[in-house]
Order: C-alpha cells, then sequence, then structure tokens
C-alpha cells in the first residue's frame, strides 16, 4: 500500500492548554470532494494560528523559541510520498469537532504514547547466553549480517560505544527536544548491542556482529514517545535505500489506525517489522502495538532455558520467541550490563534477520519473514501463543540452500 505522510508537530505556548495531539487522516486526493490541500483543510480548522510547514530535514531538531506574536510553535514535516495523507497536529475539541465533519476526513485519533519495553532488573553475568541460544556463532560461517541495514527504533544509540561505534551509521531523532540520536536513556544502546556488538575480542558480541546500526530516535531520555514520531520515522527509514529491519522495542495500547497503515506501507517497500510483543504477561491476548499489527513480527520472550518469561504478553499474534532474560549487552556510557524484558528478545530477532538476509541477498523481506518461522527450535509447551513457531535458529536459517518462498499474512 502507498501512503502520503504529512506530519505537524505544534507545540502551544503555556496558556494554550486545552490542545491535544491528533493524528488526522484525510482520503487521497483524487477522492476528495474539494480542491483544497490538506494544509488548507486543517487551516480552516484552527480558531487561531497560522499553519507554516518547512522542510522534512527540520523536524528531528529542537522546536524554535515562539516568535512574538505568535499563538503557536510549529514545525511541519511534509515529505509528499504517499497517497493515503497522514497529518499530526495540536488541536482544541472544538477544531476536532470541526474536522470530523469535513466530509474529506476519514478520521481523527489520539496521538497516544509508547514506551520502552524492558523489564524487571535482572542479576548480573558474564556472557550473552542468548547470542548462543539462537545459534548465532553457528551461523557466522555463512553470515555475519555484513552491510545488512538494521535500524533500531529507540532511545538513540550510544555513539561512542567500543563495541559498537564500528557499526554505526548516521540516523535521525523524530524526538522534537532531542535533536541528537545520542542514547540519553540507555535502553536503545542495550537493544543495539543485541544485535550488533562487534567481534572485537572486548566486551560482548551481537547476533550479527557486522551488520550496520542505524539510531532511529522515537523515544525520548524518559523512555517514551508519541505515535506519531514512529509515523514519521518509518516513513524516514523507506526512504533509506537498501533498508532492511526495522526493530521496534518499544509498544504501547490504543495506537491509532494511521500507524498500522504506515506499518503496512513500510512492509510493502520491502522493510522487515520486529516488535517486542509487550510485558503484559501471563495474562492472554496481552500483546500490544504495533507488534500486534499483521506486517509487523511480534516477538515474546523466553529465558536460557527456554521457558517463556512470566512478564511476556502472550496472544495468537506471536510469531517467534527469543531470549529476553538476564540478557547482557552494551549500555551507555560504554558499559554493559543486563537487563530483561521483551524489548531484550526483539533485538536478538532483528540480528537473526540480518543474519539470514547475509545468506540469501537477493531475498525480499517476506521471504526472510519465511526463513525466520520456518527454521525454529520447538520450545517449552509449544503453546503458539506463548512462543509462536519457536525460538528462531540463526544457524538453520542462514544455512538453508533454495530460494523460500515468502511469508503470507
Amino acid at each position: 500500500m502507498i501512503l502520503a505522510i504529512y506530519m505537524e508537530i505544534i507545540m502551544a505556548k503555556a496558556s494554550n492548554t486545552n490542545r491535544k495531539p491528533v493524528i488526522i487522516t484525510f482520503k487521497p486526493k483524487d477522492k476528495r470532494s474539494t480542491s483544497k490541500d490538506k494544509q488548507e483543510i486543517l487551516a480552516s480548522a484552527i480558531d487561531d494560528g497560522d499553519i507554516n510547514f518547512v522542510t522534512a530535514e527540520t523536524v528531528s531538531r529542537q522546536a524554535r523559541p515562539v516568535a512574538s506574536g505568535e499563538d503557536l510553535m510549529k514545525v511541519g514535516y511534509d515529505v509528499n510520498r504517499y497517497e493515503a495523507p497522514i497529518l499530526m497536529a495540536n488541536l482544541t475539541q472544538a477544531e476536532i469537532d470541526k474536522l470530523k465533519k469535513d466530509k474529506n476526513v476519514v478520521r481523527v485519533e489520539e496521538d497516544g504514547e509508547m514506551h520502552a519495553l524492558d523489564g524487571p532488573d535482572a542479576l548480573a553475568q558474564t556472557t550473552p547466553v542468548g547470542i548462543t541460544q539462537v545459534k548465532a556463532p553457528a551461523a557466522w560461517p555463512s553470515s555475519q549480517g555484513e552491510g545488512i541495514k538494521v535500524f533500531i527504533c529507540d532511545t538513540g544509540i550510544d555513539s561512542d560505544h567500543p563495541d559498537l561505534v564500528a557499526n554505526l551509521r548516521t540516523g535521525k531523532s523524530f524526538v522534537p527536544t532531542e535533536s541528537s540520536t545520542e542514547d540519553f536513556h540507555g535502553h536503545g544502546t542495550h537493544c543495539a548491542g543485541t544485535v550488533a556488538a562487534v567481534h572485537n575480542n572486548i566486551g560482548v558480541v551481537g547476533v550479527a556482529p557486522y551488520a550496520y546500526l542505524y539510531p532511529v530516535k522515537v523515544l525520548s531520555s524518559t523512555g517514551s514517545g508519541q505515535w506519531s514520531w514512529l509515523i514519521a520515522a518509518l516513513d524516514w527509514i523507506m526512504s533509506k535505500k537498501g533498508a532492511r529491519v526495522a526493530s521496534m522495542s518499544l509498544g504501547g495500547g490504543g495506537a491509532p489506525q494511521a500507524l498500522g497503515d504506515m506499518c503496512e506501507a513500510a512492509y510493502d517497500d520491502g522493510v522487515l517489522l520486529v516488535a517486542a510483543a509487550g510485558n503484559s504477561g501471563p495474562g492472554n491476548n496481552t500483546v500490544g502495538f504495533p507488534a500486534k499489527y499483521p506486517h509487523v513480527m511480534a516477538i515474546s520472550a523466553v529465558d536460557s532455558a527456554d521457558i517463556i518469561a512470566g512478564f511476556s504478553s502472550r496472544g495468537p499474534e506471536v510469531e517467534v520467541c527469543a531470549p529476553g532474560v538476564s540478557v547482557l549487552s552494551t549500555t551507555r556510557g560504554g558499559g554493559y550490563g543486563t537487563m530483561s524484558g521483551t524489548s531484550m528478545a526483539c533485538p536478538h530477532v532483528s540480528g537473526v534477520a540480518a543474519l539470514a538476509w547475509g545468506s540469501h541477498r537477493s531475498c525480499t523481506n517476506k521471504q526472510v519473514r519465511w526463513l525466520l518461522n520456518t527454521f525454529v527450535d520447538k520450545v517449552g509447551d509449544q503453546d503458539p501463543e506463548k512462543y509462536g513457531k519457536g525460538r528462531v535458529d540463526a544457524n538453520a536459517s542462514s544455512f538453508w540452500i533454495g530460494t523460500p518462498p515468502e511469508h503470507t499474512l
């Protein structure tokens, strides 16, 4: 599916406390009953202030001060790339009601929060057991993920970490108040190390030690962010030539349909989307967004004995599982430490995807997804709502010979 993205981050002055962030989806231009542009339709609903769109390159920069006489501070994002337009804005209830009545508007949804999905603290350990658990070292003679582009959608990555710097590439921040992709929280750095910490005889090694890491900041230093930031980030990832994997160790409930539309667009564009299932276990039907979408791989977490973690979300959306308890990886400030959560399971699968893609370079994302679903180890009680198809097997998926079929939804 092809979409059109229009992002508007509008930050109100202190006096404008009655505005709330929403995501507006318009009808495609050829389906609208008016010749007005989306920006004009939005402007007609605004009670005060102007709509000032700027280039896409400014979306990740720190918001500028409000100029004298301005009611609102606005940073626009207009890439004009897709046909189902989406726009984000801070609006009053009256403005929202006005837009909902416009027959050219499909829906107006609240822009809620998403969060990093790390679980309870874990005791320190000396080796990254998860790397051997998914059989990554056995796959390395076939592939070490050389040059496969993995986008870490998270809190950023420590740019000076000795186990990451060789694989780091230029990323982008979509957090309006944090222009740098530097990690001020630590979650993103930990996930990045699991994917591709360098094989350099220091610290730890990642699943795919020579994959390229792109920091995509969609969570702030608090570990939380807006859905609209992830929507904009996925659009940017699609613009990067050769983008292969988007690793999303984040999630939440009540995501807007606009996010589902963007996930579908990214998947159709060739990006493999991998997301943490969530830490809302042990209850049933607890998988969160974006993992809940059919175009996204939902990853549950197991411990070192391949038993489902108590915190791991369950549900029919779970596709495969991976280590997520007491996972040793890189930490901000050049260190190492352990964390638990489906956030830790997700990058194991992203790394295995990079290994499989490195061995099957002509494959599509749908073919790599088939490999990850097909070559698994059956673990635990094999309940698919806990373990999905099973725990990923990097060795089997990398060494398999032939042309894999495409995964079907």
